[in-house]
């Protein structure tokens, strides 16, 4: 005779890396994903992901099991993980940025592009293009004229670059 009292199994999948490493989740957390929800609802249970590599995937798994155990409750703790989630190099946000954005978790690009953002206010243009490796292709007297018709746009970036933020 069968129970009555179910006990709900949790579904599992397995997400592997672009290194071949697997790991094991819930379906229920991972599908924060918009990438992993698709690939479920095709029935997939191993879910490859050729462009993001095994460091990035478990600080990735890390956040959504976090996020997926949000309630009113812990929601001071879940702002207090954010903040600590963040504080990481310029390298190691842009690596999830891209894989966040590869993955489709939108609270997770919020928040990175706020962490980028928080960190790249009131830096000059020369500490910007160097954080994000951009060359500068203008001479300077083109750099000179294009700082003249936008002075507004200069007045705060006078801090200089932190370099340990890298």
């Amino acid at each position: 005779m069968a129970s009555s009292s179910k006990t709900e199994q949790k579904k599992m999948l397995i997400l592997k890396s672009s290194e071949e490493e697997e790991f094991e989740i819930e379906e229920s957390i991972a599908v924060q994903s918009g990438t992993i929800k698709n690939m479920v609802e095709d029935d997939f249970t191993l879910i490859p992901l050729p462009n993001v590599d095994t460091e990035t995937l478990i600080k990735i798994i890390k956040y959504m099991k976090k996020h997926g155990e949000k309630t009113k409750s812990n929601e001071k703790d879940i702002e207090e993980f954010d903040k600590e989630f963040v504080k990481k190099s310029f390298t190691e946000l842009k690596e999830l940025v891209l894989a966040a954005n590869y993955l489709h978790i939108t609270s997770l690009i919020d928040l990175l592009c706020q962490a980028f953002a928080d960190r790249i206010k009131n830096k000059s243009v020369k500490a910007i293009r160097e954080i994000f490796g951009i060359p500068n292709d203008f001479t300077p007297e083109e750099e000179a004229e294009v700082y003249e018709q936008h002075k507004w746009a200069h007045e705060e970036g006078k801090e200089h670059i932190d370099h340990s933020a890298y």
